[in-house]
């Protein structure tokens, strides 16, 4: 069983920066594609970007592609979401999850966790 934390969010001003973590349990995580997400109140959740397993090919969302960047901690057992020049529409709760196909957005397993909130103000 693997399960994915996500970690690193919190308050900051417009044009700041935050790195998101989400770390894992469970060896499947490294031969895994693993993809964040983010779902703001009343909005859809939202693809923001994923990477695969062992060559680390990486794929954006159009939402946050120069804003963000994703990436493998293999020492550490997790995959970063770099965040920079966030802007108050960034607000939203970022989640981390497993995926079949980093280019398909609903491939993501439907076991989705507490996720992290990124809040971002005037």
């Amino acid at each position: 069983q693997v399960q994915l934390v996500e970690s690193g969010g919190g308050l900051v001003q417009a044009g700041g920066s935050l790195r998101l973590s989400c770390t894992a349990s469970g060896r499947a995580f490294s031969t895994s594609s693993v993809g964040w997400f983010r779902q703001a109140p009343g909005k859809e959740r939202e693809f923001v970007a994923a990477i695969t397993a062992v060559k680390q090919k990486t794929f954006y969302g159009d939402s946050m592609r120069d804003r963000s960047i994703i990436s493998r901690d293999n020492d550490n057992n997790a995959v970063d979401l770099q965040l920079d020049r966030l802007e108050p529409e960034d607000t939203a709760i970022y989640y981390c999850n497993r995926m079949t196909s980093i280019y398909v957005a609903s491939s993501a397993l439907d076991d989705w966790g507490q996720g992290t909130q990124v809040t971002v103000s005037s």
